[in-house]
């Protein structure tokens, strides 16, 4: 690990629907390969840990117990041994109420549940509530932002992270058949608004009655893919420079040219 300059992974393969013991041995299979290559920090798909499917939503989800005991104890193992973080997404019973997570497994073994998703899409609303705070987190030395799929939809969102001093943005996602242009613009744009690096993971085959399409791209700070995925299993992963990050918000200035409103509108 360079300090200050964190090599970033994002992996994808196919979550079994209502398998978190077959997901966390595949997680800790993508987290290996990722430690062989360097990786300080690797991005794993939305709701990867139970799968994307909304009969798994429905049932029984694991609890924030579940997420501290010997279920990812092999994800722990994987971190520990590659010296890699993991950001991975999983749906949880809070007890009060039903998230949209990320789980974070650090280096040390420890795990936590940092962020929830903050903007909830179609059938999500049926069964979570939406988190109610933004999360960023510190690898080599470097703040970087969380987020779950919808959240990279609204700009304001990367926004805050950028604002708070994040070098980077870390999305899970699942995107469905039709949703490549969306994804591919959505990621790339949100890199460019706030001159960062973008981690972008996207669950990728069939889970349970549904179907995704992959496409774990990292970007650059003016949103250029630096490296790819189409639909297979796999790992990328591209070093962030922070010394690029500057240059690029010096030469494009939109981050630190935005206005906090746009004053009244004025029809004619």
């Amino acid at each position: 690990m360079a300090e200050g300059r964190p090599v970033l992974a994002a992996g994808q393969a196919v979550a079994v629907a209502g398998d978190p013991a077959g997901n966390v041995a595949t997680a800790a299979r993508l987290t290996r390969r990722a430690g062989d290559r360097g990786a300080d920090v690797l991005v794993l798909p939305e709701a990867f840990l139970t799968g994307y499917d909304a009969p798994v939503f429905a049932g029984a989800l694991p609890d924030v117990a579940d997420h501290q005991g010997p279920l990812l104890d092999p994800l722990r193992d994987a971190a520990r041994a590659a010296g890699t973080t993991v950001v991975v997404g999983t749906a949880v019973d809070r007890s009060e109420r039903r998230t949209l997570s990320t789980a974070l497994v650090r280096p040390d073994g420890t795990v936590s549940l940092p962020y929830d998703k903050q903007h909830l899409d179609g059938l999500e609303r049926t069964h979570f509530q939406p988190g109610d705070h933004g999360t960023s987190v510190a690898v080599a030395g470097v703040e970087l932002g969380l987020s779950i799929c919808y959240d990279g939809c609204f700009p304001e969102h990367a926004r805050s992270a950028a604002a708070d001093g994040a070098l980077g943005y870390l999305a899970s996602a699942a995107y469905f058949p039709g949703g490549a242009h969306r994804r591919d613009l959505y990621y790339a744009a949100r890199a460019l608004d706030n001159g960062f690096y973008v981690v972008l993971s996207g669950l990728t085959g069939p889970c349970g009655t549904s179907r995704f399409i992959g496409g774990s791209a990292i970007y650059d700070p003016e949103g250029r893919p630096l490296a790819r995925l189409d639909e297979e299993e796999g790992v990328v992963v591209a070093e962030l420079d922070p010394e690029l990050v500057a240059a690029t918000r010096a030469r494009h200035t939109m981050h630190e040219d935005h206005r906090p409103g746009l004053g009244q509108r004025v029809r004619v």
